[in-house]
């Protein structure tokens, strides 16, 4: 049986799960056909895949619905991760967006709730509750992973934003805001603190530039891809042409 406060967040997370894709089950493991992974990463300019990540409790959820649906819905735990999709204008251009948000019942450590997200997603938010301190060390070790995963691949940096939630409690807070801004600049990422309970414009703009700065960089690749590729065809060609004059 749901409580009241359950029961309205269970239905705005229903309303809200109208945009889901794609369902996993605590169990099921890593599931990539036609979900993380489908169809590579950072392959379609106008696709943008962002993952959700912060320890039980954080409000990653809360923020994501903020987002979707304009609503709060309060404390919720999900036993599932999901997949939400989004037709989405940023300055103009129509995106399809694609937001990751894991099982808030796993540990930070699982090889579910960080592996997968790590391979597949073009940017990051990564959440910590302003009350509870565990939630900022678990932060720290998300973005240390992500650090070690896209060294690990050759990826170099990906855009990410470091959220500090629940700024409506800062009366009972244990993380200062300056603390947030350190780890943000130890890692090279951008820092925010909100509330998702008292402010959907400013969720809103936190999504908006981590989505403008994950286009930027899908774009540098793609451009970067293209370079390479018409130099190593003129390098090709003049080897032809070298290698004929030379049989002359």
């Amino acid at each position: 049986m749901f409580s009241g406060s359950s029961l309205v967040a269970e239905r705005l997370l229903q309303a809200a799960r109208s945009l889901v894709l794609t369902r996993w089950s605590l169990d099921s493991g890593v599931h990539k056909p036609g979900g993380l992974g489908g169809s590579g990463r950072g392959t379609v300019m106008n696709g943008i895949k962002l993952a959700l990540l912060g320890s039980k409790g954080a409000g990653k959820s809360a923020l994501l619905v903020r987002f979707l649906t304009k609503r709060f819905i309060g404390e919720y735990a999900s036993s599932s991760n999901f997949l939400y999709h989004k037709r989405f204008s940023v300055d103009g251009r129509q995106l399809n967006l694609e937001v990751f948000d894991p099982c808030s019942q796993q540990s930070v450590g699982s090889r579910c709730f960080l592996e997968e997200p790590l391979e597949w997603a073009d940017a990051f938010i990564v959440v910590y509750d302003i009350i509870d301190r565990t939630s900022f060390l678990d932060s720290k070790s998300i973005l240390q992973r992500i650090r070690e995963a896209r060294v690990a691949d050759c990826k170099g940096e990906v855009p990410v934003c470091l959220v500090a939630n629940k700024q409506d409690l800062c009366h009972a807070r244990q993380v200062c805001q300056e603390e947030g801004r350190l780890l943000a600049l130890e890692y090279k990422c951008h820092f925010r603190e909100v509330s998702a309970a008292e402010d959907h414009q400013e969720i809103l703009s936190l999504f908006i530039e981590l989505i403008r700065h994950a286009m930027e960089r899908l774009k540098f690749r793609a451009d970067r891809r293209r370079y390479s590729g018409s130099k190593s065809m003129a390098q090709l060609i003049n080897n032809v042409f070298c290698k004929r004059r030379k049989s002359v």
